[in-house]
Parts: C-alpha cells; structure tokens; sequence
C-alpha cells in the first residue's frame, strides 16, 4: 500500500529573470517587473511530498525527522536569504523561474531518497501562482 506524506517549508529569496542574450526590452517584455536589474524578492513556501510503502516495522513511509533534516541542509541552507542568481550554483547559467527552482529542488532532494519512493515537489512563490514538479 503506498502513501504520500509531505512536509511544508519555507524559504525567503531574490531573483531576477532574465536571459542575457536577449536586450534590456524583450527581457522588459517577457519577463515584466520580474526583470528589475535590482532583483525583487519572494517569500516561498515549498511542499515536499514523498510516496512509498509503509515500512512493516516502523509504520513510516519516510521519518518526518529525517525529511526535515534533508530539506534543511539541500534547500533551506542553501536558498534562505540569498540572491538565487548570484549566489546559489544551480542558477548562475539557469534562469530562476518558479518552474526551474522546482526542478532544482527535485534534484537536489530525490538523491537523499530511497530509490523506491517518490517525489513531489510543489513550490509557491506567491499565495496564488505555485508549480508542482514530480520528475516527470
């Protein structure tokens, strides 16, 4: 029998979109106030969610301690109060939309997993405009 538990978590950054080989006006025009050279920042709120069989022994799917500790050294670490373009890896050639930090997420996390159990992210970056990504 599987079973999905999630943890919920948050993480405070800035970013910037843009792609720079394209001109200031069609970053301006694709990407809005989301282009301001100054960046602008986003309190973001991430679900993990993680599906697989109850352990016989345990009743577990995953230790909700074990999946707080991970989600604390690979995201919250590594995202809490920075500039996602400047200063996390991940995003110095990767344009930090909602939909890559997602997939950055994933792969950060998925790697710490049992291969067995699934993963799904979901990340809000604002109360109304959230992604879901499942590795797919």
């Amino acid at each position: 029998m599987k079973v999905t538990v999630s943890r919920k978590a948050h993480f405070n950054a800035a970013h910037r979109l843009f792609r720079k080989d394209w001109g200031f006006e069609k970053n301006d025009e694709i990407f809005g106030k989301c282009n301001n050279p100054n960046f602008h920042g986003h309190n973001y709120e991430l679900i993990v969610s993680v599906t697989g069989e109850i352990d016989k022994e345990t009743g577990f799917v995953i230790d909700m301690k074990i999946l707080k500790d991970i989600i604390k050294s690979e995201i919250e670490d590594a995202f809490d109060h920075k500039n996602l373009n400047l200063e996390v890896p991940e995003f110095k050639e990767l344009n930090p939309t909602a939909e890559n930090i997602a997939v950055v997420i994933y792969n950060k996390i998925k790697p710490k997993l049992d291969d067995v159990m699934e993963l799904e992210i979901t990340l809000y970056e604002t109360p109304r405009n959230f992604v879901s990504y499942s590795g797919a």
